[in-house]
């Protein structure tokens, strides 16, 4: 039916064909009273056969109100169709005038006179075929009003059909019906052959018109019912079809630079239309598919158009987001490979190399063989490079050593994983088989650090100094030192030696965020229970090289029996603390030697004294915790350098002018101090505004003679990120991705510019490590300004974390410049290792990088959820699977 067909239309033909239809009965009963007549002299009498399938079908269905009648796919849109239809099928809305009988039409002038000496039975047949026609049209119409709404085509066809029974009778009805319409020469034979006599023709010719007035009457009220259903159909329809068009144009707009690909419309489409579940129904309207193609191909011309319309009214939004990094802005902004270009042989041995940019679908993937097992990670396992360690005095294996070829092998699962406990609960317990080690337990259960209870691991206390748990512990310290203010003053801290980093955890409470750290080899598997808890940190140690965060930029640092020797070699742990701490910032030491009194710890006390003092870093109280009888000194750093110029010793000496504080990535420690920034414009020289007004404040330090990273003023920048951020995390990735973020705790942005994603990301329960590459602009200062956090990285290598430690991944624009300096596959072998079963992975970048990725992701076995695309940029949604390699 063309899509043009209106109601009025239908209203026509239903009159017209009523009126052929008296016209019909008229003339074949004026015909069958001249052969009764001529017959009626013989005095035969016949036994009048039983009423045929098709009269009983006709009767049974206009008992039950049937309504609709599927059209046989073998037939045209246009074409008529013989089949059984009940009486009240044929719905009128104007009612003809009675004193008139309608005109005849030249068909069924023709069928009149062709029938004349036939029985009364091919005359039913062929009125019902008229009837069957109209309903086709009209059933045809129907369902390509109805467009992709299968939801509401099977309300309709509930309406329509009473009964199963009733469905199958129909069916076999109209097939044989099929059957007669295209033999219909041969069907009048067969019905004289099979005995239908004048009289069973007469009986019915009466009770037609004795029923006629009564019929007509119900098919006018039917009509009316039928004609306000459809209206209101055509109306839930359109606001379907309206909503949908409302989500779409909202997504796109949310998401600034993207559409919907054509393909995952067919997906999509494909998947509405495949919701419902095999019943006999379902089966019989899927065989209108093919009569109704022409239709449909005109309404989703015309969906099309719509669509297009409104994409085009929406392009000034899609096209109003964040811009790519500005190649001018480049040139203000140094980055961490520059900044620690002193360290050369290590880079050397970085692979480098270019992707061909083809695609490896189809990949084939291998299980690691290592000694790890479950727990690998590459940088940190890499016993080939540790066999060839001169020395380990200064810790150098548990540094990074990664491998020349980067792993492209994929980490077993634990025997008996299970989906990890959500947040808070983890924060007390998690499933043992997803972390089976029992060793911290056996070695610290008594210290209340972790204990075996059954299938869960149970964490009661905080570790050796919070027995009694960590809240009791961090308002001791608060009260020890009033101006710490948890979650005001002080946000972002580093806990040294975390243990299962229980303080970070309950610092959340106190809305404070922890980067907590520790060495793998130390306490097996510390820091896999803390990521299994859903506290944030990382493996790493103290030993030769600096941690890998810029300087001053944590308000607080926290050491609780870390077992670090501060005071060795001229204090250059300490003195890397001192780098990373904000200028102003608190240094808690809770150790035995601020405590007890034996004759190792009198000696750490006083070497550390004398360190501190000479570091200018003032003592400002030592509080002895009864409850859980340990003690802590607290230490504050100067915000000026008056202490610094006032020193007589100038040992630690103070760092070269050309020693730049923030360089990170692979540089060897310097026992040295920095100087404080004074210059009020500089960072450092203030401390930051209170939380939670920080956040989306742009740094002090921050100003318009800058420009930004997309190429405005940089302070014009960071604002623009953050609502640009807040508007597509709110308007899309909350509700367009399917993302149950109810179970979403672990978060990485693997390409973090000014922080504006983790940002909006505030009021969830979640954390977001901000990883700023090493080749892009050094934007991590500002991300921890605003009171987050986060680590340079280079994606080229392994991440130094555990295997199934995020619950989900994000990365903007990451991999079409990752691609230009190493291959992908090491990479999403990396996201493989890093992400949890049934973790999520976020991707926004060029197409040509998405197409990769996406084929990359789909030889891992990940679900591909959902990708859009336009003009050449794209954003891929996927899920990990539980899926590994066979051995």
């Amino acid at each position: 039916m063309a899509s043009g067909k209106t109601r009025t239309s239908k209203r026509s033909s239903s009159s017209s064909s009523y009126a052929s239809t008296v016209t019909i009965i008229v003339v074949v009963a004026s015909c069958v009273l001249g052969v009764w007549m001529l017959t009626s002299g013989n005095n035969a009498v016949v036994t009048p056969q039983p009423t045929t399938t098709s009269r009983t079908t006709s009767s049974t269905a206009s008992e039950n109100n049937t309504t609709t009648i599927p059209p046989n796919i073998n037939e045209g849109p246009f074409e008529d169709n013989p089949g059984d239809l009940p009486d009240d099928a044929l719905k009128s809305d104007h009612e003809p005038h009675k004193s008139q009988p309608p005109p005849l039409d030249d068909s069924n002038k023709e069928s009149v006179g062709e029938e004349q000496d036939t029985s009364s039975q091919v005359w039913e047949e062929s009125r019902v075929t008229q009837h069957q026609n109209q309903l086709q049209q009209q059933s045809s119409t129907d369902i390509n009003e109805e467009g992709e709404s299968e939801t509401t085509k099977n309300e309709n066809e509930n309406e329509n059909y009473n009964s199963e029974e009733d469905q199958q009778d129909q069916a076999e009805a109209s097939k044989n019906n099929n059957n007669n319409n295209n033999n219909e020469l041969g069907t009048q034979t067969q019905t004289h052959e099979e005995g239908k006599t004048v009289d069973s023709t007469k009986r019915f010719s009466d009770e037609n018109q004795q029923g006629k007035k009564q019929e007509y009457e119900e098919d006018q009220h039917n009509g009316k019912q039928d004609e306000e259903k459809n209206e209101s159909d055509k109306a839930v329809i359109a606001l379907s079809y309206e909503t949908k068009q409302e989500q779409s144009a909202k997504l796109l707009d949310e998401e600034a630079i993207f559409t919907k690909d054509d393909d995952q419309q067919s997906k999509l489409a494909g998947a509405q239309e495949t919701k419902s579940g095999g019943s006999e129904e379902q089966e019989e309207i899927s065989n209108n598919k093919q009569d109704s193609q022409e239709d449909n191909l005109d309404i989703t011309s015309m969906q099309s158009t719509d669509q297009e319309k409104q994409t085009d009214e929406t392009n000034s939004l899609l096209n109003s987001g964040i811009p790519k990094e500005s190649t001018e802005s480049k040139k203000s902004w140094s980055t961490q490979a520059a900044e620690s270009n002193k360290e050369k042989e290590r880079r050397k041995d970085t692979p480098k190399g270019k992707s061909d940019g083809s695609s490896i679908y189809g990949y084939t993937w291998q299980l690691c063989h290592v000694t790890a097992g479950p727990d690998y990670i590459p940088c940190l396992d890499n016993e080939k490079a540790l066999k060839r360690l001169r020395t380990t005095k200064h810790f150098e294996h548990g540094e990074r050593h990664c491998p020349e070829d980067p792993s492209t092998c994929l980490i077993p699962l634990p025997l008996g994983y299970k989906t990890p406990i959500p947040w808070p609960t983890s924060r007390d317990k998690i499933w043992f088989h997803n972390v089976p080690h029992t060793q911290l337990a056996e070695l610290k259960g008594h210290q209340n650090w972790v204990k075996f209870t059954g299938e869960f691991l149970t964490f009661p206390g905080g570790g050796t100094q919070l027995v009694h748990g960590g809240l009791h512990y961090i308002d001791f310290i608060q009260q020890s030192v009033p101006g710490i203010e948890w979650g005001k003053h002080t946000r972002v801290i580093l806990d040294v030696g975390c243990g299962v980093a229980s303080f970070g955890g309950y610092l959340f409470d106190r809305d404070v965020l922890t980067m907590s750290f520790a060495p793998k080899d130390e306490h097996l598997a510390q820091v896999q229970f803390a990521l299994e808890r859903g506290i944030p940190a990382i493996s790493a140690v103290m030993g030769s090289q600096r941690l890998p965060f810029p300087s001053g930029v944590f308000d607080l640092i926290h050491c609780a029996r870390c077992r670090v020797p501060w005071h060795a070699e001229g204090g250059r742990l300490l003195l890397e603390l001192n780098r990373v701490l904000r200028p102003g910032g608190h240094f808690v030491w809770s150790a035995t030697p601020v405590y007890q009194k034996l004759q190792e710890d009198v000696e750490i006390w006083e070497a550390m004294s004398s360190l501190t003092a000479s570091m200018c870093w003032k003592l400002e109280t030592i509080q002895k915790d009864a409850i859980n009888k340990i003690g802590a000194a607290i230490y504050r750093k100067p915000s000026n350098n008056k202490c610094y110029e006032q020193r007589q010793q100038g040992i630690p000496p103070m760092c070269k002018n050309d020693d730049d504080p923030n360089a990170a990535w692979y540089v060897p420690l310097q026992s040295c101090m920095h100087w404080v920034p004074v210059d009020q414009t500089q960072r450092g020289s203030r401390w930051p505004i209170n939380w939670a007004k920080r956040l989306h404040t742009p740094p002090y330090w921050l100003n318009k003679s800058q420009m930004g990273i997309y190429g405005k003023p940089a302070p014009d920048d960071f604002t623009t990120d953050y609502q640009h951020w807040k508007q597509v995390v709110n308007n899309s990735y909350l509700t367009g991705l399917g993302i149950s973020w109810k179970n979403v705790r672990n978060v990485m942005d693997m390409r973090a510019v000014y922080g504006g994603f983790a940002a909006a990301l505030r009021d969830l329960q979640v954390w977001v490590l901000n990883v700023v590459n090493v080749n892009a602009p050094d934007t991590l200062p500002i991300i921890y300004e605003r009171g987050l956090f986060g680590i340079y990285h280079d994606w080229c290598e392994g991440f130094s974390t555990y295997p199934r430690t995020y619950d989900l991944l994000h990365a903007d624009h990451l991999f079409s410049i990752l691609k230009q300096r190493c291959k992908l596959a090491p990479v999403m072998a990396e996201i493989d290792r890093i992400v949890r079963p049934d973790g999520k992975l976020i991707v926004r970048d060029e197409s040509n990088a998405i197409g990769e990725v996406e084929n990359l992701l789909k030889s891992l076995h990940w679900e591909v959820h959902l990708t859009f695309s336009k003009d050449k940029e794209g954003i891929l949604s996927a899920q990990k699977s539980s899926w590994r390699p066979k051995e």
